[in-house]
């Protein structure tokens, strides 16, 4: 790879990511020349050559466009969805957490204040992990127990 010769076979599985993510036809062309969303989109192609059980995705949509941003959320649920593999991204975002995330996990401070479905995220949690109030001042929000990581959830 130092003299960017890669042998045939991951050429052709490089061809295969950038399809399954509507980019094959940009395979030729210098990162450097795409848009934002196609760039992260290039990005998570590089990311699933690695047949990663886990992927994380640290903002990907921060400096996109409204029209990128949810073709590369899109493209993450369509992975976990599809593939059966745990996508874990962190977010600001909270109406796109909400609408492609099944599980969100709300933190502050370094500890988890939030841990629900998008449905139980309503202003009393958003209060609990923006402006700090204790669970006290907040009015109570119920949330089930489960594990951080599971094969079924992508988070936020």
């Amino acid at each position: 790879s130092l003299f960017k010769q890669f042998p045939r076979k991951d050429r052709e599985r490089a061809i295969i990511e950038l399809d399954r993510l509507g980019m094959a036809e940009k395979a030729l062309q210098r990162a450097g020349t795409l848009s934002g969303g196609q760039q992260q989109r290039v990005a998570i192609a590089k990311a699933m050559m690695q047949s990663p059980d886990i992927l994380l995705a640290d903002e990907p949509i921060a400096s996109l466009d409204p029209r990128n941003a949810h073709a590369v959320m899109q493209t993450l649920k369509s992975i976990n969805e599809t593939r059966n593999i745990t996508v874990i991204v962190n977010l600001h975002a909270l109406d796109m957490a909400r609408t492609y995330c099944r599980r969100i996990i709300g933190m502050r401070d370094g500890g988890i204040v939030f841990d629900g479905s998008p449905e139980d995220l309503d202003e009393k949690a958003v209060a609990l992990i923006y402006d700090g109030e204790t669970e006290a001042e907040a009015t109570e929000v119920s949330v089930e127990p489960s594990s951080l990581i599971d094969s079924e959830s992508a988070a936020a």
